[in-house]
């Protein structure tokens, strides 16, 4: 009977997937894996991610408040890497990625993880916060591969990628879900510390698109494409009306999930506007500006 693999595993027995490793572990020596381009030795030193060259693991488990497509009947096999490259003062996962605790991982530790979650009948291996240990991630994939991992892989990041970084993974991932949380330098930096997210969110989200184009749903379930997140905020103080306008210029079939979940969390509680929940209106409103930008497949879960 043949069977549908992930194309990661073609790349593990031609031999691409070692020439990625060997990539990906090259640039850490003096890193630029994401578009802060430290260029800090992280064998012996860290940058704005403060993680050397091995993940760390903050969680993991079946994860069943995930999109629905992700989760199915039994759950989303969710992998928390401790750190950030991001500084997000409203970080809803503030413990994990700001004030971080965990266990560092080798290769083998996390294929047996990745392992573990796959063997509880998950649906996909989903890696949040990748964008920092993506090199331990595809260095782990060769000794889970030779224990059987066959399900597709979910890239869960903050939407802070580089699009060179991105190259290097092109065909090990299978389904890119982004956060895209802001069109306005000014906030992004006070927010999150990067003035330029939203050029280097908007690049990253066309190569995660040119790789896996629109996501591709079977039975419920989520197999391959773009899936992507957006937290509308008080007063549109991110500007989702443009963020939905530069969705649907990548592709107006492009899924997204519109979440309502904002909640003051980490230093957000003292901030003039984000000190409060969103309003229905607020919400509502994001959906119609969704609509008017042409986006029409959505996921309401909040």
């Amino acid at each position: 009977m043949h069977v549908n693999y992930p194309s990661y595993v073609e790349l593990y027995h031609n031999g691409e997937l070692t020439k990625r490793v060997a990539a990906l572990k090259q640039i850490m020596n003096r890193c630029t894996l994401c578009p802060h381009e430290c260029r800090m030795d992280r064998r012996n030193a860290t940058g704005k991610c403060r993680t050397g060259t091995k993940a760390i693991v903050a969680s993991y488990h079946a994860h069943f408040g995930e999109e629905s497509c992700l989760v199915g009947k039994y759950g989303s096999g969710t992998i928390f890497f401790a750190n950030c490259n991001l500084s997000c003062i409203f970080c809803q996962n503030w413990d994990i990625s700001q004030m971080p605790a965990g266990k560092e991982v080798d290769p083998e530790e996390l294929a047996d993880i990745m392992m573990h979650v796959q063997q509880k009948g998950c649906h996909n291996i989903n890696l949040v916060s990748p964008t920092h240990v993506i090199a331990a991630i595809v260095e782990a994939l060769p000794h889970a591969i030779e224990r059987g991992l066959n399900v597709p892989l979910v890239y869960n990041s903050g939407g802070y990628d580089s699009a060179e970084t991105l190259k290097l993974i092109d065909g090990i991932i299978d389904i890119y879900m982004p956060d895209f949380k802001y069109m306005d330098e000014t906030v992004a930096r006070e927010l999150s510390g990067a003035k330029d997210y939203p050029r280097k969110a908007v690049n990253a989200l066309k190569e995660m698109h040119r790789q896996v184009g629109d996501l591709v749903i079977e039975k419920g379930i989520a197999k391959r494409g773009l899936l992507v997140r957006h937290l509308v905020m008080p007063e549109n103080i991110v500007r989702s009306d443009l963020v939905f306008k530069e969705l649907s210029d990548i592709s107006p079939h492009t899924y997204v999930n519109i979440m309502a979940q904002y909640r003051p969390e980490y230093r957000a509680r003292t901030h003039t506007i984000l000190g409060r929940q969103i309003t229905m209106q607020e919400y509502d409103q994001a959906f119609i500006w969704a609509r008017e930008a042409g986006l029409y497949r959505f996921d309401r879960q909040s």
